[in-house]
């Protein structure tokens, strides 16, 4: 009788936690009954896929990864060589007090592979490469916009560094960043050639941001105008307070509506929902969620202070909820009541109507 040399592990499940860092990834490699593996690699699915193939032939391949700086570039690779691969929410994997107070790349991605093998991970939506080219853009605009924010601070305080006053006529609404405005800080005497030339630095940077941006803002409504966003956007767009760019930022964060099975699942994506601590008798509901989708929320926010203008039954709620409840936290309501809408004309397919859908 012959020796077999060769391996055969068909039928078995193999668990791989991956620790991902840009250098190097930490692995964990489990059975269903032990621990096969822990080691340190490059940063390549096809060197991991190697490894798998060769000391593990035929088994069943499981592996999973925390969502982070590495997009889901990893999660597309591993897929497609057949790696059965899921992306998680770092918040939602299950953490050890020991595990906190002693912490390394070997006992989280050992964390990791234990908690996939006893099925208590869910992986989060993960977009195909087109749409996340295409979200890029919309992030980068305001990206842009938030660099424009801090440039016009650092000028003003250089300004106010140097004692120089900001004439009355330019700090009324509007005339705050006018073209006579920026003249006006091209005019700006100094007592000496170097001041002049820091603020012309600055004055050169905003000037760039601000070219930067417009040209976000044309390809910005050249996508509005493609396939994929023409239809949803026109929808969403018959919502009192979502325009052009909120309704994009919502479409290129969500991806797809069918994803959601109601309103409260959205809600709950985005940030807009109670925090609860319930014990016994007592039934605790404290202020908004701190986990939040930071963009979408704060937008949605937005949005709302223009829809309690618009239609009528946003400002009922308002005015309702203002009797009770600080302003602040009342257009909250509103920006809530919004996402019930935004749900129901993008997953029925028909306008919003007014003072009608609730």
């Amino acid at each position: 009788m012959r020796q077999r040399k060769e391996l055969d592990f068909k039928g078995q499940n193999i668990y791989v936690g991956i620790d991902v860092h840009l250098k190097s990834w930490s692995v964990t490699v489990l059975s269903e009954t032990s621990v096969m593996k822990k080691f340190s690699q490059i940063p390549e699915p096809e060197a991991l896929y190697k490894f798998l193939v060769t000391n593990y032939p035929g088994a069943d391949y499981h592996s999973v990864y925390e969502a982070g700086f590495c997009g889901f570039w990893i999660h597309e690779r591993l897929t497609g060589l057949g790696i059965d691969n899921i992306v998680v929410n770092p918040a939602d994997v299950p953490t050890k007090s020991s595990e906190k107070l002693r912490k390394t790349d070997s006992i989280d991605s050992g964390k990791l592979a234990r908690s996939l093998r006893a099925k208590e991970l869910k992986g989060i939506y993960t977009p195909d490469s087109v749409s996340l080219e295409m979200r890029s853009l919309i992030r980068l605009k305001n990206s842009i916009t938030k660099d424009m924010t801090r440039q016009k601070n650092r000028i003003k305080s250089q300004l106010r560094y140097l004692g120089i006053e900001i004439p009355v006529e330019y700090l009324e609404p509007y005339s705050n960043w006018s073209k006579r405005f920026i003249v006006w800080l091209k005019e700006v005497q100094t007592l000496t050639s170097v001041g002049r030339q820091s603020l012309d630095i600055r004055i050169r940077h905003l000037e760039e941001l601000r070219r930067q941006k417009l040209e976000m803002t044309r390809a910005l409504r050249a996508l509005a105008r493609t396939e994929q966003f023409r239809e949803p956007l026109r929808l969403i767009m018959t919502v009192p307070g979502i325009g052009q760019a909120t309704g994009m930022v919502f479409l290129s964060e969500i991806c797809d509506i069918s994803r959601f099975r109601n309103a409260e699942q959205l809600a709950a994506y985005i940030g807009m929902i109670p925090m609860c601590h319930s014990s016994g008798e007592k039934d605790g509901t404290g202020d908004i969620t701190v986990r939040k989708h930071a963009a979408m929320r704060c937008n949605l926010i937005e949005a709302a202070w223009v829809a309690i203008r618009q239609d009528p039954a946003m400002n009922l709620i308002y005015t309702h909820n203002c009797k009770r409840m600080a302003p602040s936290k009342a257009i909250v309501k509103v920006a809530r009541k919004l996402v019930n809408r935004l749900f129901f004309v993008l997953k029925h397919k028909t306008e919003y109507i007014n003072g009608i859908v609730s």
